[in-house]
C-alpha cells in the first residue's frame, strides 16, 4: 500500500449526501446504474465482464476507488469512480474521475457537485498531483458543473487504441 491510498476512506461529506467506499457486497447496487449510464451514449455493457472487473477493482485499492452515493434516507442516488495513475509530466500520482453518475430522479439536488467536491478533497488528502476527466461534448450541464468547480478544458484531445 502506498501513501496515496486510503482504502478504508469513509466520510459523510455533506449532511444530505453520504459518500462511502464501495464494498464487494454492494457491486450489485452499482451495476444497474452503470448500465443506465452507458446507455445514455450507446456504450456497450456486458454484465459478466463488468462484475468481474468490479471485483478486481474493489479488491485492488491501488487501482482506484469506487464510491457509492446515498441521500439522507440512505437511498442510493449514484456512484463515482476514481482511477489512479502515475505521470512524470504532472509530477507523480494523479487520478482520473472515470465515472460520476447520479440517478435521473436524484438530479438537480446538487449531489453531483458535492460528489466532485468530495473527490477534489480526497485527491488533495491523497497528495495526488492532478485530477482529470473526460466528458461527452453534448453534456453541457456537466461541462458547466466541472468548470464551476475549477476544471478547465485541456488543449489536448483524448485518443484511444484497442489492442
Amino acid at each position: 500500500m502506498t501513501k496515496y491510498l486510503m482504502p478504508n476512506f469513509v466520510e459523510n461529506y455533506e449532511m444530505d449526501l453520504k459518500i462511502d467506499k464501495l464494498d464487494l457486497d454492494e457491486i450489485s447496487l452499482v451495476m444497474p446504474m452503470m448500465k443506465d449510464f452507458y446507455e445514455i451514449d450507446g456504450y456497450p455493457f456486458d454484465t459478466e465482464t463488468t462484475r468481474k472487473n468490479f471485483e478486481i477493482f474493489v479488491e485492488s485499492p491501488n487501482l482506484g476507488q469506487c464510491f457509492i452515493l446515498k441521500n439522507e434516507e440512505n437511498e442510493v442516488v449514484g456512484y463515482m469512480i476514481l482511477n489512479y495513475l502515475f505521470s512524470f509530466e504532472f509530477g507523480g500520482m494523479m487520478c482520473f474521475l472515470d465515472e460520476l453518475y447520479i440517478k435521473p430522479e436524484a438530479q438537480g439536488k446538487k449531489y453531483g457537485g458535492k460528489a466532485v467536491a468530495f473527490a477534489q478533497e480526497f485527491a488533495q488528502k491523497q497528495n495526488l498531483k492532478m485530477m482529470f476527466l473526460e466528458i461527452e461534448n453534448h453534456n453541457e450541464r456537466a461541462i458547466h458543473l466541472y468548470q464551476k468547480l475549477g476544471f478547465k478544458m485541456h488543449k489536448r484531445s483524448i485518443m484511444t487504441y484497442e489492442p
